[in-house]
């Protein structure tokens, strides 16, 4: 064999090892920083995005594309140490009076103090369905995997692959699901301490500013929406276009029902569809379905 011909050999296994990680999550082709003067910062070649926040202001990003269904995938490594009054949102949404949105916030706390997270799902301009959380680990000590499932007949939040909530469709019961409006995905870091915190008693320290939450490894197997057409063939069934499109018929296996079961049993801490006294006139109807 000629020597052209062995370096070639040896240059193949590196042009598909560098196709392979160029064609990896990166933060400058998928998200655009769009407020904070500066505060948002995509780092690593595009690998890592930051949110900071001071006492002048927070920041955020937000998707290029908008989204019809798929699922989305982001590892998030929240700020650490006394983090009270902050709140980093990780969501979903659509536009308009009557838009639709899908919620992930990160309740901040007193160092020492479990991080709340909060989840909402609004259809139709219409939300109070809030679920909330402790989480089963420190999730400022390394980055965990947030993901948010959404097809036709279900929405599912996952923490590092395990359910830990589940909004069904239940349109034949008269409630609206977000079936018809692409959404973008939003992020932000703010400060909210007249509410986050122990419900505003305790305010943010900015003695210890800046605060700052890390993003990485972002993954959205989905039907991307643009110019009016979405990039699977029809509402009924994605297309090649989604690379691995199982999630758009997915529920929860029997497996997953437990582990959904032992997360509501043992970390949820408040639960909507538990607070008769907010629904005077009697609970949501999904609440009796579910």
């Amino acid at each position: 064999m000629s020597s052209s011909g062995f370096k070639f050999i040896l240059l193949v296994p590196l042009m598909v090892a560098y196709l392979m990680a160029s064609s990896a999550s990166n933060f400058h082709n998928d998200f655009d920083i769009t407020w904070g003067d500066g505060r948002g910062k995509i780092v690593n070649n595009g690998e890592v995005l930051t949110l900071s926040l001071d006492k002048a202001s927070g920041s955020g990003f937000q998707s290029k594309n908008e989204y019809l269904f798929g699922k989305i995938d982001m590892q998030l490594k929240l700020v650490p140490g006394n983090s009270a009054g902050t709140v980093t949102a990780y969501y979903l949404s659509s536009k308009g009076s009557t838009w639709d949105e899908i919620d992930f916030e990160f309740l901040g706390n007193l160092s020492g103090d479990p991080y709340i997270l909060h989840t909402n799902v609004f259809s139709q301009g219409k939300g109070n369905r809030e679920q909330q959380f402790y989480l089963w680990f420190d999730p400022t000590a390394d980055f965990h995997t947030y993901s948010i499932l959404w097809n036709p007949q279900r929405i599912i939040f996952s923490v590092d692959g395990t359910p830990i909530r589940e909004f069904k469709n239940m349109e034949s019961f008269g409630v609206p699901f977000p079936k018809n409006q692409p959404m973008r995905i939003y992020s932000s870091l703010w400060n909210a301490d007249d509410w986050a915190t122990r419900g505003g008693l305790v305010k943010t320290d900015w003695t210890q500013a800046p605060f700052t939450a890390s993003y990485r490894n972002f993954n959205a197997d989905a039907c991307v929406w643009s110019n009016g057409a979405s990039s699977c063939k029809s509402n009924a069934s994605p297309s090649s276009a989604s690379t691995n499109s199982a999630w758009f018929s997915q529920e929860m296996d029997s497996a997953k029902q437990q582990r959904l079961k032992w997360v509501q049993k043992n970390y949820m801490i408040y639960n909507y569809c538990n607070d008769a006294k907010r629904f005077p006139q009697g609970l949501p109807p999904e609440c009796n379905k579910s």
